[in-house]
């Protein structure tokens, strides 16, 4: 089950009643180039989610034994039924700390401030909305509801001294009425208030070309998840074993070191083992 599906399973009927270019890497510019390796590497906790889900301590003493120093939550997979005050404990207690979290859309809909102290409890800058139930985003008057709903919580949030940010699907990519979804909800979002996590793969699986869109949106993108692709984009891999040119990807984003990194990979084998080789390339990455 990929995240799109879970908030599907899991939000649909309630958010429906709350909402009434293809390509090779292009060459990076040779501007505002930053310095490689990355100094904090991060692991996206959707990587390693069955672990979690049978061990949540000893999972994540294998995460920071590995070298990881940052992990993105899942609130939306409920923190794997541990409360606010036991994820503090664990992160503390493994010298993790956590700059984001996933979250249901419906977050932002229903108890929202509630929320936002509960990530400020927890270290949180931005709390990160990585889809839409399929139900409320089949056409872009839709999308731009959601993103009329981001610009208004997105204001509480900064008022509350973080940031609500979006992260993209390969779906989003696929055009509406000769539309690209993302786009129009990129472009109808206030930056001074929302910011965009950036899914490098699946950029990639949706056919887009990573370079276009962060150079078009340069200033938009705040957080970062890598995932490397096969060749056919029919799924992510560990990295260094497809497609994406890493080094030229992130060398390009401007103080980077500023911005959440995270691994991420959504169906490995031996999840673990896979996060492990990923750190390790990101490591050497230079």
């Amino acid at each position: 089950m990929n995240r799109r599906h879970f908030l599907h399973t899991t939000g649909g009927v309630m958010a429906g009643m709350a909402l009434g270019s293809s390509g090779r890497l292009a060459a990076a510019e040779t501007s505002a180039k930053s310095a490689l390796p990355l100094k904090r590497i991060g692991l996206e906790l959707w990587s390693v989610r069955k672990e979690m889900a049978k061990d949540f301590d000893r999972t994540l003493a294998a995460v920071r034994q590995i070298g990881y120093t940052d992990v993105e939550l899942l609130w939306s997979m409920n923190n794997f039924g541990k409360s606010t005050a036991e994820v503090k404990a664990a992160l503390q207690r493994e010298g993790l700390k956590a700059p984001s979290a996933h979250i249901s859309p419906l977050t932002i809909l229903i108890g929202w401030e509630k929320r936002l102290d509960d990530a400020k409890t927890l270290g949180h800058e931005y709390l990160i909305v990585p889809s839409f139930t399929d139900d409320t985003s089949q056409t872009l008057d839709q999308w731009r509801e959601w993103a009329d709903h981001f610009n208004k919580a997105g204001a509480i949030a900064r008022k509350h001294g973080l940031w609500l940010a979006f992260h993209n699907e390969a779906e989003h990519m696929k055009p509406i009425d000769g539309k690209i979804p993302y786009e129009v909800f990129v472009e109808r979002t206030d930056p001074s208030v929302v910011r965009l996590q950036f899914d490098i793969g699946n950029m990639v699986i949706g056919g887009g070309d990573p370079m276009h869109y962060l150079q078009k949106y340069k200033d938009r993108y705040w957080s970062f998840h890598i995932k490397d692709v096969v060749a056919n984009r029919s799924s992510d891999t560990e990295l260094g074993k497809g497609t994406v040119n890493f080094k030229q990807l992130l060398s390009s984003v401007p103080n980077i070191d500023a911005k959440p990194c995270y691994v991420e990979q959504e169906g490995p084998v031996d999840p673990l083992a896979s996060v492990k080789q990923d750190f390790e390339y990101l490591r050497k990455l230079s």
